[in-house]
């Protein structure tokens, strides 16, 4: 079989569709799990045991379990809890894209909290002690010179991270949102065209892929200005 431009076009509204909901679920948990990360990565690497004990605990179950398997917990297993179904809590979670933005930003942010730990841990102690010596607090410090430092040193982890996330939205179908796969697998159970619909799917996400490493370069080139040659 080969590639029919007609039928392609023809289904390129929900092609399009289905990609929107990629975009919408990808925008939302790096809203989300990004700054949830930055915070659990202070009780990481804090000095109080009970707080860094948490934050590894956090990374080792968000991190370590399938998104897929966070999912299936919150849409189908938070729906048996009498205090979720006959509470306030069930307008939230009766919503599968409500499920899909909490499980894919527990999973991204155990991501997120290593690559910003990483980063702070790698500015070089002669900064701190300079900021120190000129009479900085510690919470200055922290945002304006680890902080700061830290994010450059990250972005390039988090931007792999976020492209690598980005494709793995395809798991939503599991809790019936229609994404660019499962529009594209739609598309295929009508016509019985098994090429056109996947490969139209492929070169929607290669699209989107590169869309969002134009723009993390760009964000690289403008946290980088000032080592720009002159």
């Amino acid at each position: 079989m080969t590639f029919d431009l007609a039928l392609a076009w023809e289904n390129m509204p929900a092609l399009m569709a289905g990609a929107w909901t990629t975009l919408l679920v990808t925008v939302t948990v790096m809203a989300v799990g990004g700054p949830l990360g930055l915070l659990v990565s202070f009780a990481r690497m804090s000095r109080h045991r009970g707080l860094a004990f948490f934050g590894a605990a956090y990374v080792a179950v968000c991190r370590g379990a399938p998104s897929l398997i966070l999912l299936y917990l919150i849409y189908n297993g938070l729906a048996q809890l009498d205090i979720v179904r006959e509470g306030w809590l069930w307008l939230l979670f009766q919503h599968a894209f409500f499920c899909v933005v909490v499980a894919f930003s527990l999973n991204h942010s155990g991501y997120v909290v290593e690559i910003m730990r990483g980063g702070m841990e790698a500015v070089p102690a002669g900064l701190i002690e300079a900021a120190a010596a000129l009479g900085l607090s510690p919470r200055q410090v922290l945002w304006q010179i680890r902080l700061p430092i830290a994010v450059r040193y990250g972005l390039k982890a988090y931007q792999t991270e976020s492209l690598i996330f980005m494709k793995s939205t395809a798991a939503v179908s599991a809790v019936t949102l229609t994404d660019l796969t499962a529009a594209a697998n739609e598309i295929f159970y009508l016509t019985y065209d098994p090429f056109t619909p996947i490969l139209a799917a492929g070169f929607i996400y290669w699209v989107i892929n590169n869309a969002m490493r134009l723009g993390f370069g760009w964000l690289d080139r403008r946290l980088n200005r000032h080592l720009a040659p002159a």
